[in-house]
């Protein structure tokens, strides 16, 4: 099934409804399955084995529980062990983006939706810079929110939503938020904004997840992209 959709206001919604498309980056603009992410999974590991002398289960361990309890395993370590967050963003995407590659249905239904595009981030904007360049994006995205901007507060917090907003002149109430982590979509629902749900099954992205949040669940991105 490409979409699972929320009854809005009784109507249905089409892409000239929006004013402004937020999309999350990682495992979002690209499949979840082209395994990029688990390279940085496995960055950050190594990261919190060096820093706290522990061996690979443990970090893991400590890696998992960061990111449930604060939204994500850099906030963490800032918090307790108070690191240098730009040093951790270097080390973690220090990747190969070889395993992706540019979808031109992507590409085409992201050109022909109306509005602003944006991206909305927990990385960093050379990251994405570099992850758009390779899937051949960047000419279609107006700006970069990401986890600097946001004064190193991850997504789901309400304050970094709102410096979101803020930053960009975004009303809410004219927005579409893409997320493949479903806890983000909570706060974005209570802002307003129209939520759609990249549900690729792994099960981090099921942590907090309200289904009351959600207007779209999707599996298929271009396919919900083309279907507007």
């Amino acid at each position: 099934m490409g979409s699972t959709q929320v009854d809005l206001e009784h109507k249905p919604f089409t892409r000239d409804d929006a004013e402004v498309w937020v999309f999350d980056l990682d495992n979002t603009l690209y499949p979840a399955t082209s395994d990029l992410f688990p390279q940085v999974s496995d960055r950050i590991r190594s990261y919190v084995q060096s820093l706290l002398g522990l061996d690979a289960e443990a970090a893991h361990a400590l890696q998992k529980d960061y990111y449930r309890r604060y939204g994500t395993t850099m906030n963490g370590l800032m918090q307790v062990q108070g690191i240098d967050p730009k040093a951790y963003l270097d080390f973690v995407h220090d990747i190969d983006l070889s395993p992706i590659v540019p979808d031109p249905r992507v590409i085409a239904a992201i050109e022909r939706l109306p509005g602003r595009k944006l991206i909305y981030t927990n990385g960093s904007t050379p990251h994405a810079e570099r992850i758009l360049d390779r899937l051949g994006l960047s000419a279609h995205f107006e700006g970069i929110f990401d986890i600097v901007a946001a004064d190193y507060r991850p997504k789901p917090g309400a304050a970094a939503f709102d410096s979101f907003l803020e930053r960009h002149a975004v009303d809410p109430r004219q927005a579409v938020f893409v997320e493949d982590t479903a806890r983000n979509l909570v706060p974005a629902h209570m802002l307003g904004m129209v939520t759609v749900w990249l549900d690729h099954g792994h099960p981090d992205t099921l942590v907090g997840l309200d289904r009351n949040c959600i207007h779209f669940r999707i599996t298929d991105l271009p396919l919900w992209l083309e279907s507007l």
